[in-house]
């Protein structure tokens, strides 16, 4: 079961790679204005990304600059890249079969976020961003025009 459970992670972690490969709009992902009051962990998520460690519970927030394809393999993902620094972009990877999925979601919205980031050289991957049923990981969540997505 275990050996499973890997096998399945290996495969969700080089789709959440390869998302963050797609390609961008012709608008620069620098020229972005990035919501420094709110970012309440950025300055962890680049100290995570530098070190290239994963960190297993982060908060903060960013703006959203491309909003992704849901991946409907497996279990459900809602999926968008979030700039939350100058220089790092993250993949959410919002958990829709155990989480509402977030409403009317475009570029330029702000999101904040809690859930656990998983190293990439692209910026990162935030996940666990809902209740774990099993009580396994803490609990994340997202926050999008004033609702709470858990």
């Amino acid at each position: 079961m275990k050996k499973q459970f890997l096998i399945l992670l290996a495969i969700w972690l080089a789709l959440s790679f390869s998302a963050c490969h797609a390609p961008n709009n012709p608008q620069s992902l620098e020229s972005i204005p990035v919501a420094s009051s709110a970012n309440m962990d950025a300055g962890a998520i680049v100290e995570a990304y530098s070190a290239h460690r994963n960190l297993p519970q982060v908060q903060g927030s960013g703006i959203v600059v491309k909003v992704l394809k849901d991946d409907t393999k497996g279990l459900q993902h809602q999926k968008f890249l979030l700039k939350v620094s100058d220089d790092i972009t993250i993949l959410i990877a919002h958990n829709i079969d155990l989480a509402q999925r977030v409403d009317d979601l475009h570029e330029g919205d702000t999101v904040s976020f809690k859930g656990e980031y998983i190293y990439t050289p692209k910026g990162g991957t935030v996940h666990w961003t809902h209740k774990d049923p099993r009580g396994n990981h803490a609990a994340g969540w997202l926050e999008h025009n004033g609702k709470k997505y858990e």
